[in-house]
């Protein structure tokens, strides 16, 4: 009796393509009993020679030509490892036109076009598995698509950036300065030398635009997703907080309220006895709340080449049960087998209610509380706590609040004026309450 043979293509061989190279070459064996059939990696793609001698790849294996794979109707799962955009963009919808499973990682290019990827799958009764491309090897989407499916998704609020919540970690433990810490991030191998993704929140928001699409049937639009970084956070606002109670962290956050779900990302305050506050160095968690489970924690590695292959090794698995017992398209994209239809339309940032975190650096005179208090009275925002103290070489003072909760309208309003008093030497500083 002939044994079955699932055919796997590799395009990319870099950090993550080439361990998963590496894992399905060195547990070949394991996945055939998984599978109770061959799961072969026939060719592997990759314009760097180089790649070749260093994973031991035979001829037989190894090309520098894309369109051996994409296209090619022996191929039954290409696997897109390359990054960027308009190339892997390009070749994923070409292998998906051709019937080919495609697996990705690449978080931006499904942010970005994720909802022309998965209406080319589904038109192509094919499927796109994306893993990987949230939370490293933490099973993630599998967990809100499967694991959840039988509530409504409340919340997200996560930590899915590892190299701001290492920064911000080393921030905390050592109350350093973060281009000192960020210095630091980039030796270990953590920040890129151009890190503005990681730290300004950029990649959060890529990966939170993803499981806001999981949660609601559709993608929003990357311009309406609040993007805040940690740049701006120093170890004097880490010690306030620690004093109010909390742990500086940059989250992604998520809320499904019905018709309107917010998304945002931004350095958050989160007290010191929730889960995620814990979460520390480059480990990403996700805490989700459902209608009938209540509250889940996701915790792990967010990147690196074992976790993120073993993502991708998983949905290649995935996929191979799939094609075995011929079914195609099992499971939808998105988790919803019936569109909506609609553009997703997210709640503005101005609606957001929370209570926030101000810094005011003010000069050292009389007066100066008592105006900014009364600003802030009124726009309808009430003070909870107050700390005065510390005093500057050139003559200001930190001034930080605590207030109830507000509205971001508000508060927005009130600190323009506080912004413009002759008073304040420098700009506010603001963060709020997860």
């Amino acid at each position: 009796m002939k044994k079955h043979k699932i055919k796997v293509g590799l395009l990319g061989l870099g950090t993550v393509g080439g361990g998963t190279a590496q894992l399905l070459l060195e547990k070949k064996e394991h996945f055939e009993e998984l599978l109770g059939a061959e799961l072969e990696l026939t060719l592997a793609a990759d314009l760097d020679a180089s790649q070749k001698e260093s994973l031991g790849l035979d001829d037989r294996i190894f090309t520098q030509d894309a369109s051996r794979i994409v296209g090619n109707p022996e191929i039954d799962i290409v696997v897109e490892t390359i990054g960027g955009m308009k190339v892997a963009k390009d070749f994923m919808l070409e292998a998906l036109s051709a019937g080919q499973q495609v697996v990705t990682a690449n978080k931006a290019l499904l942010a970005t076009h994720g909802r022309e990827i998965h209406a080319t799958a589904k038109a192509n009764q094919t499927s796109v598995a994306f893993e990987a491309a949230v939370g490293g090897g933490i099973p993630l989407i599998r967990s809100i698509r499967e694991g959840l499916l039988a509530n409504r998704i409340e919340s997200c609020m996560g930590i899915l950036n590892g190299t701001s919540n290492f920064i911000l970690t080393r921030m905390t433990q050592d109350n350093a300065p973060f281009e000192e810490v960020l210095a630091l991030a980039q030796k270990k191998g953590y920040a890129e030398q151009d890190p503005t993704f990681d730290v300004e929140g950029v990649d959060a928001a890529h990966k939170l635009a993803i499981i806001t699409s999981l949660v609601t049937g559709d993608y929003p639009s990357l311009e309406d997703i609040h993007m805040e970084g940690i740049s701006k956070i120093t170890p004097l606002d880490i010690q306030f907080a620690n004093e109010f109670g909390f742990t500086v962290k940059l989250l992604a956050i998520m809320k499904n309220k019905g018709q309107k779900v917010q998304a945002r990302v931004h350095p958050a305050l989160v007290p010191h006895d929730h889960v995620l506050a814990s979460v520390d160095g480059a480990f990403n968690a996700l805490h989700i709340t459902g209608d009938w489970v209540g509250d889940v924690l996701l915790y792990g590695l967010g990147a690196g080449r074992e976790a993120t292959a073993s993502a991708v090794v998983a949905d290649v698995v995935d996929l191979a049960r799939d094609l075995l017992v011929k079914s195609r398209g099992r499971v939808p994209a998105l988790g919803l087998a019936k569109s909506r239809g609609e553009h997703l339309e997210l709640a503005p940032m101005e609606e957001t209610s929370c209570q926030y975190y101000f810094r005011f650096t003010a000069a050292d005179e009389p007066g100066v509380l008592a105006k900014v208090s009364r600003i802030l009275s009124e726009h309808n925002i009430s003070i909870e706590t107050v700390i005065q103290k510390g005093r500057r070489s050139e003559g200001s003072v930190p001034i930080v609040m605590m207030t109830h909760e507000a509205v971001e309208k508000d508060v927005s309003a009130a600190l323009a004026r506080i912004n413009a008093l002759p008073q304040i030497t420098e700009p506010i500083m603001l963060m709020r309450k997860a």
